[in-house]
């Protein structure tokens, strides 16, 4: 048996799974019903992700933490936003399903918002910039990678 330390955790398999991340994200209490309506699938499709993102570690707990390995890995990117301003609502929304996605902040300056993102690739990352500039609304974006966390006082 493979201590839990030593586990390679699978990552999401695809957008379904990213979705059902981000919901319970956001509400950890909802239904397996309503999540089956929201992301229009089968209840028993959300029991049988939920079980597989359970077994695979992705998911450790109903508050929707990710495990500790999982958020060990990968890469980890600021990205200063600019929107336009009648989009902002919308683009928030849209970032907002990004399981990816572990803080947006509005801040003043250049940008309207940075986003702390936490990929599990390179090319996952890479995929979330693109999809990110391709919103409707978004006039320009920066990427500032994390190379190493100097002092990390939220741990």
């Amino acid at each position: 048996m493979t201590s839990h330390a030593n586990a390679t955790l699978a990552a999401p398999r695809d957008q379904v799974d990213r979705d059902l991340i981000a919901l319970l994200q956001a509400n950890a209490r909802e239904s397996t019903a309503q999540l089956a309506r929201k992301l229009s699938i089968a209840r028993t499709t959300v029991v049988a992700r939920l079980a597989r993102l359970e077994a695979d570690g992705v998911i450790v707990g109903y508050t929707a933490r990710l495990g500790s390995e999982a958020l060990d890995r990968g890469v980890q990117a600021y990205v200063g936003i600019a929107i336009s301003p009648k989009s902002q609502q919308a683009v928030i929304r849209r970032l907002s399903r990004l399981p990816e996605l572990r803080q947006l902040a509005s801040v003043s300056g250049e940008f309207d918002y940075m986003a702390l993102l936490r990929a599990a690739t390179t090319m996952r990352l890479d995929a979330l910039l693109d999809e990110i500039g391709d919103m409707e609304g978004v006039i320009k974006t920066t990427t500032s990678v994390v190379l190493a966390l100097k002092v990390d006082r939220n741990a």
